[in-house]
């Protein structure tokens, strides 16, 4: 696909593998609409990103912020070409704790209500238009889960098939369905987990090359081994994810 004056909406814009996605992007000539819950993070990223994209302060769990996203990117920034769903919120959780406080709702809804709910939302227009592109920010641990994240790989290997299912939906349509699964990325949500991860600009890098190549699913470092090692290796792999 060819990225040049398409406009592309990525929720949780603001840092790590959203924000270096939406700067290819705007490299690749897109323009660009972020989202995010902070208005300080929101505003220091759309100063790093220049003319070529806007943004909305708005929080994905919540049902009307993310119809709300929807309405003001189209008045903003004109049809929506390619949707990205990187918003996503990881909480280690240990279920034998009876002393852990656990956002398990929230952590559904960013993660796997919310890219639903927009899909929902984009895709008539984008078959009326007869293009488009929606992608989903997956995981490698929606393949091999670790013991830590429970609710966080639940909801991964869920929009994982989410996905799948919908390709198969659209597969005589001009709309394309993309999965993008990192591996263990340098970000604000993996800090302190003690293991060296990818950075978010190669990550992002592999991403959006694997956008304009015309992949289904886009395996982003070593999350590729995921896909023909045994599930003990697999695991060793994903433990510090």
């Amino acid at each position: 696909m060819r990225l040049k004056d398409k406009h592309v909406v990525i929720t949780g814009g603001t840092a790590g593998i959203g924000l270096a996605t939406a700067a290819k992007l705007i490299e690749a000539g897109a323009r660009v609409t972020i989202c995010g819950r902070s208005r300080q993070r929101l505003d220091a990223a759309l100063k790093r990103l220049g003319d070529q994209a806007l943004g909305w302060c708005c929080d994905v769990s919540d049902v009307n912020d993310v119809r709300a996203l929807f309405e003001h990117a189209e008045a903003a920034h004109g049809p929506i070409d390619v949707l990205v769903h990187n918003a996503g919120v990881q909480q280690l959780m240990d279920f034998c704790d009876a002393q852990q406080e656990r956002a398990i709702e929230r952590e559904v809804r960013v993660n796997l209500l919310a890219p639903m709910l927009l899909t929902e939302l984009v895709l008539p227009a984008m078959l009326s238009r007869g293009r488009g592109m929606i992608v989903f920010v997956t995981s490698g641990l929606a393949i091999s889960p670790k013991a830590s994240a429970p609710v966080y790989c639940a909801t991964k290997a869920g929009l994982r098939t989410f996905a799948r299912t919908l390709r198969w939906q659209l597969e005589s349509t001009p709309v394309r369905v993309v999965e993008a699964l990192p591996p263990l990325v340098d970000t604000e949500m993996t800090a302190g987990r003690g293991a060296s991860g990818l950075s978010p600009e190669e990550a992002a890098r592999q991403i959006v090359a694997g956008l304009v190549a015309g992949r289904a699913e886009v395996y982003v470092g070593k999350s590729r081994l995921l896909r023909v090692i045994p599930s003990a290796l697999a695991n060793k792999i994903t433990k510090g994810m």
